[in-house]
């Protein structure tokens, strides 16, 4: 199952400061604490939910990664991974949640105790509109991969409507309080029951949530507040990303009716096919093919790299399937820690026919023993294939 975005966990909006993080997670703690929900399955992994999203989100250089390329910035993948980007699930236990953020819970509990299209938010008792998010491809070939690139892409979205600045009213007059919730943007209701006298509240039924009317509606959006049009939005793709990788672009999606929050532009990378070069991770892999003579005699050849050409150098006697290492010539990793390698796997290249001459050349090396595998080759080529099967 896809990871929960971790502003959405802790239920604070992606300009939150730090004190509004601390808060959230605090809450979040404390609603779903062990102590309080002794047994509940759902409630132990929604603690750990939160003190994940706490982990990331409180540390400003781990938050920073996040903002630009999501989960996999913090070293877990959009389908799972691990507490704080440590790896598997089990990251972090819930002791070590208890060490690290206990202090948070001001005293409510000693510890572990006797554990074994368009959304909207709620803001200060007001429904926030939300706008969409907006999902793009973007493709890249090698040489953007290996040291990243600015991409500027045309999107038709939603935007801010200019004529009311995306109030949805035609002017400042037209807006007015809502006469059922009294700008409260929640109504009360008292039902009588065998118990006595229960109060709920429910969202305002007239305005939706919002505490305020439109008297008169813009004419370029009809009230909306958006309208459609395209932008020009320039986007940041760091070294090091991957097939599939999905990177946020933060407040770039459809914009919110009536002044709400914009949505996030989500980017999925999509990698050329290199015509020499395979990718491997943040490894490289080039096919060298050789002649018979070159891998016999020996021989300095070119292969090609990420930046260009390089020369390598083929000892002679070098047998098919060597693989030849050429440290830090691969891909740097997403996350700045070092760089892969380029392998340069030799094959040998054998003639599918013969000229008289050549045959006869080939006639008398079969004669000698220099031509002929010893017990030690046939053993390295036994174990090579051997390995490759199990």
């Amino acid at each position: 199952m896809a990871k929960r975005d971790y502003y959405e966990v802790l239920g604070v909006s992606k300009s939150a400061n730090a004190d509004e993080i601390k808060t959230a997670y605090r809450k979040k703690a404390i609603q779903y604490h062990p102590d309080k929900n002794p047994g509940n399955q759902e409630a132990e992994e929604k603690f750990k939910e939160a003190a994940e999203a706490y982990d990331v989100l409180s540390n400003p250089e781990k938050r920073q990664r996040y903002d630009r390329l999501g989960h996999a910035g913090v070293g877990s993948s959009a389908a799972g991974g691990g507490f704080g980007g440590s790896g598997g699930g089990g990251g972090m236990s819930m002791d070590d949640i208890f060490e690290q953020f206990g202090d948070l819970f001001g005293g409510h509990f000693s510890g572990f105790g006797s554990f074994g299209g368009f959304s909207s938010r709620s803001r200060g008792g007001h429904t926030v509109l939300k706008g969409s998010d907006l999902r793009v491809k973007v493709k890249l070939n090698l040489k953007e991969v290996a040291h990243g690139v600015e991409k500027k892409i045309k999107v038709n979205k939603y935007v801010t409507c200019t004529a009311c600045h995306g109030s949805g009213a035609e002017d400042d007059r037209s807006i007015t309080t809502c006469q059922t919730c009294h700008g409260n943007g929640y109504v009360t209701r008292v039902t009588n029951t065998i118990l006595g006298q229960m109060q709920t509240q429910s969202v305002c039924p007239a305005c939706g949530g919002q505490g305020k009317m439109i008297l008169n509606k813009c004419h370029a959006c009809n009230g909306e507040g958006v309208v459609r049009d395209d932008e020009i939005i320039s986007i940041h793709i760091p070294a090091g990303v991957m097939e599939g990788m999905q990177l946020t672009v933060r407040d770039k999606g459809n914009a919110a009716r009536r002044g709400g929050i914009n949505g996030d532009m989500l980017v999925i990378i999509e990698e050329e096919q290199d015509k020499e070069l395979i990718r491997d991770e943040n490894d490289l892999i080039y096919n060298l093919l050789l002649s018979v003579p070159q891998a016999a005699l020996g021989d300095t050849v070119e292969v090609p790299t990420v930046e260009g050409r390089a020369k390598v150098k083929i000892d002679a006697g070098t047998q098919p399937g060597k693989v030849l290492r050429l440290r830090g010539k691969g891909l740097p990793s997403v996350n700045g820690y070092g760089s892969g390698d380029l392998l340069v796997n030799v094959s040998v290249y054998i003639p599918e026919s013969l000229t008289s001459d050549e045959r006869a050349g080939m006639n008398r090396m079969q004669s000698s023993p220099n031509f002929q595998p010893n017990q030690s080759v046939k053993e390295k080529i036994f174990n090579k294939f051997r390995n490759l099967v199990g």
